[in-house]
């Protein structure tokens, strides 16, 4: 998800966090919230992560909805669906 050396340590924009996906690497998720690789890891291994953490093999994913929810991001719903959410 962080193509860049740069981007690690600049936190993540409301459009950017809405434009994730339903599950995200935890670097991405770790700089989000902020928090550096180690801590976003042990916590992860503990199982002490502020939000949903899945194990998938070797690979941590976070739940996007739960990174939203914890940062206090909500989604707008539109009435109707031609209506674009401004």
């Amino acid at each position: 998800m962080i193509t860049k050396r740069d981007d690690v340590s600049r936190g993540l924009t409301r459009e950017e966090l809405l434009a994730l996906p339903a599950a995200v690497d935890l670097q991405a998720a770790n700089r989000a919230l902020p928090l550096s690789r180690t801590t976003g890891y042990d916590l992860a291994k503990r199982g002490r992560y502020p939000c949903t953490v899945l194990r998938l093999g070797n690979a941590y994913r976070v739940v996007t909805a739960d990174l939203l929810k914890l940062l206090h991001i909500g989604v707008r719903r539109c009435a109707r669906r031609r209506e674009g959410c401004e």
